[in-house]
């Protein structure tokens, strides 16, 4: 029975199903929230107020014609936007939403957590090489560059918390700032303000969009991918923004913890996790809308300059405290 239950909490809540749902939803928001700063309307007619546009843009992608160029490595062409979507899914399987643990949880999630970071950002470097493109080998090496300077920081500004929390455990973390306050309030601050900087460019998204920029080199590494693949490899953006603002709620907003009514836990931490990891799609969305694109060399000199010395102050910091 328990085995079942942990099947239908996978495939359906709070797993794969939902969190494909909950994607397209925040890919709407994202872009809603985009273009009211830009004093635009967003996406209108498919469905009310637009809402079902990213769900059409999807199905339209997936009929579209799926061209392979002949000089691509055709293996690993085909596989990596699989496997960049597995990764994506697997993280959010981590995440605390109707319980103070994920439906995976285990001592040391924390680091799994991050180190699936990095492996989706290495599974776009290898997108960009194997298509044999001029344009996508451009954008891998941007990718590579641009992990160089956040992946650092953002390492650091989680294990900040790890310290704080004395564990590398998500569910302690969370069940540490339901019994106290908020690492957000408190001396996680400053790896809060990293964090979402970092997952701005962990998502490539403006003003850390370098490795696809259209005006520069079309696509980047994105450029040979068309249907099916264009259409895994965008919905894995949509979950991994997901699963980023999860993560930052979990580390530095107490998760889906918040004031409860005892019975109706199962109903209110979905609900505080929506609302939590809405405030975090708004601030990503705000930061995409005010800045323009840096340059590779201006991105990486940010992030070793004042990024790095940043969240060393931060560790030192919580280290002091603790």
């Amino acid at each position: 029975m328990n085995l079942l239950l942990e099947l239908l909490q996978i495939l359906f809540f709070p797993g794969i199903l939902f969190a494909l749902l909950l994607a397209f939803i925040y890919e709407w928001l994202d872009r809603k929230i985009y273009a009211k700063l830009q004093n635009r309307v967003g996406p209108l007619y498919t469905g009310p107020n637009g809402i079902l546009q990213p769900f059409a843009d999807f199905i339209k992608l997936l009929a579209k014609e799926d061209i392979v160029p002949d000089e691509t490595d055709k293996p690993l062409f085909n596989a990596l936007p699989i496997v960049a979507l597995t990764l994506s899914l697997t993280g959010f399987l981590v995440l605390p939403i109707i319980d103070l643990r994920g439906i995976i949880s285990f001592n040391g999630d924390l680091i799994f957590l991050i180190a699936l970071m990095t492996l989706i950002c290495i599974v776009i470097i290898y997108a960009g090489i194997s298509s044999s493109n001029r344009f996508s080998t451009v954008g891998a090496e941007r990718a590579a560059l641009q992990l160089l300077g956040y992946e650092i920081p953002m390492m650091l500004s989680a294990a900040s918390i790890g310290i704080l929390a004395n564990s590398m455990w998500v569910y302690n973390i969370v069940s540490v700032q339901v019994n106290t306050v908020w690492f957000l309030v408190g001396p996680g601050i400053l790896g809060f303000a990293i964090f979402i900087l970092c997952g701005q460019a962990e998502l490539e998204r403006i003003p850390f969009d370098i490795p696809e920029a259209e005006t520069e080199i079309v696509a980047g590494w994105l450029t040979e991918f068309s249907g099916r693949k264009l259409a895994l490899f965008r919905l894995t953006r949509d979950v991994e923004l997901l699963y980023l603002s999860g993560l930052a709620v979990a580390l530095f907003l107490g998760g889906p913890s918040g004031p409860i009514i005892s019975g109706l836990e199962p109903v209110l931490y979905p609900i505080y996790f929506l609302l939590k990891t809405f405030f975090v799609l708004f601030l990503l969305t705000t930061l995409r809308a005010l800045f323009a694109r840096l340059r590779i060399d201006q991105m990486v000199n940010f992030s070793w300059k004042y990024l790095v010395p940043i969240a060393i102050l931060q560790v030192l910091l919580v280290r002091v405290i603790v």
